[in-house]
């Protein structure tokens, strides 16, 4: 099987421009492709996890992979996928967060040797002169085609911006530069990208002549057709510093039944032979294979001795051996005990287990919290010191989140 036919049998691709072509490329090694991350925050997460995969996969199998950090396109803003603009950021911040991306990137793709290229799309597109854009590229694009987009339709509702109407032209020039720069033949991304995609195939054609090739892959999403990557409290970043190994463990361990196998196939590395007999468990043993999902996944980005603590806390708990050596853990100061204590939802909110103390009040409530293996009923109850006496507290919410609290 090669490397193409198994993108298939993972569930992983849903559009490309011209499969013969790109099956041949991939398979034979030749594609060099390069897959686009707009820095909008200071940490990748799982939304871009999918793609971090596919660019392992391939370049196992000989290919060479471009990853393109959009330090000039932040600076417009992508409108797929949204219904309001988003938020315009300093070219400081933009490029602190490159830096951190390039962090990421380089523990998971092999970019020695030139095996791969990391580069900056900020390189071109600052320096291009406005003029010169719109009679080399801009003559190029039909504004009537843009706009039956599924990017532009869903932001034409709430009013679509010039600057979000230029992203097109600028992902697009992207695919060009880097045909020209590193001979650049394919471009992969999310299936929202699609548009933008075939933006950039065409302007090679008509500018250059050349053939050049799209492929989007399936969005990671649940059962219910929800992005996968977010929790309560946010996003679940691939940085350890704003998702613990433990909890990016235990969101894996927590998938639901019907989206495990998918998970599975997706974004580990097994064999498909190993996942299909994994797929004939059912009921209570389905617990196997998300033990082996969450632990996959959390040693492909943290490491198998992260990954080995993770599994080893979650297992000590749920066996109710209350080891809370590896459980994920904040620290209290004094300051953050008044005379009475500290309310437990202000607790909740310092832990981070709450985006709200709203939402703080309905798992109260609906008796979703626990400490010390107390349910807590009352939303103004505080805790005073001495509740700390052996050194923290566990708090328990709903039934599998696990957090200590230090003092």
């Amino acid at each position: 099987m090669g490397v193409y036919e198994e993108l298939i049998a993972r569930g992983l691709i849903a559009q490309v421009t011209d499969e013969k072509e790109i099956r041949e490329l991939v398979n034979s090694g030749k594609a060099v492709f390069y897959i686009g991350f707009d820095p909008t925050a200071d940490s990748l997460h799982v939304g871009h996890f999918m793609a971090l995969c596919l660019m392992k996969r391939l370049q196992m199998a000989g290919n060479k992979p471009i990853a393109l950090i959009g330090g000039g396109t932040a600076m417009i803003g992508d409108p797929s996928g949204r219904t309001d603009m988003r938020q315009m950021m300093t070219v400081e911040t933009i490029q602190h967060n490159v830096e951190c991306f390039k962090k990421q990137m380089s523990r998971f793709i092999d970019f020695s040797d030139d095996k791969a290229l990391l580069v900056n799309n900020a390189d071109w597109l600052l320096d291009l002169n406005y003029v010169e854009v719109l009679r080399e590229v801009g003559a190029h694009f039909s504004v009537n085609r843009m706009l039956t987009a599924e990017c532009y339709k869903q932001r034409m509702e709430k009013g679509l911006s010039f600057l979000e109407f230029n992203y097109m032209i600028m992902q697009s020039y992207d695919f060009y530069a880097l045909y020209q720069r590193y001979g650049c033949n394919m471009q992969f991304g999310g299936d929202d990208q699609w548009s933008n995609m075939l933006g950039g195939t065409e302007l090679i054609r008509r500018k250059l002549g050349k053939d050049a090739y799209a492929m989007t892959i399936n969005l990671l999403l649940n059962s219910e057709g929800k992005k996968m990557g977010k929790t309560q409290s946010g996003a679940v970043w691939l940085d350890a510093e704003k998702t613990s190994p433990y909890d990016f463990y235990q969101y894996w361990r927590n998938v639901d039944d019907a989206d495990v196998i998918k998970c599975l196939k997706m974004l580990t590395f097994l064999p498909l032979e190993q996942i299909d007999e994994l797929a004939k468990l059912e009921g209570s043993e389905l617990n196997k294979a998300k033990e082996i999902l969450a632990h996959e996944l959390t040693e492909l980005i943290h490491g198998k001795e992260e990954a080995d603590k993770a599994q080893e806390a979650a297992r000590a708990l749920f066996g109710n051996k209350q080891n809370t050596d590896n459980m994920p853990s904040t620290e209290l100061s004094d300051e953050d005990f008044g005379e009475d204590g500290i309310g437990v939802l202000d607790l909740l909110s310092k832990c981070g287990l709450i985006p709200s103390k709203k939402e703080g009040r309905r798992l109260i409530e609906q008796g979703g919290i626990s400490i010390d293996d107390e349910k807590v009923t009352d939303v103004t109850a505080k805790l005073a010191l001495d509740a700390f006496a052996k050194g923290y507290v566990v708090i328990k919410k709903g039934k599998k989140v696990f957090h200590k609290a230090i003092h």
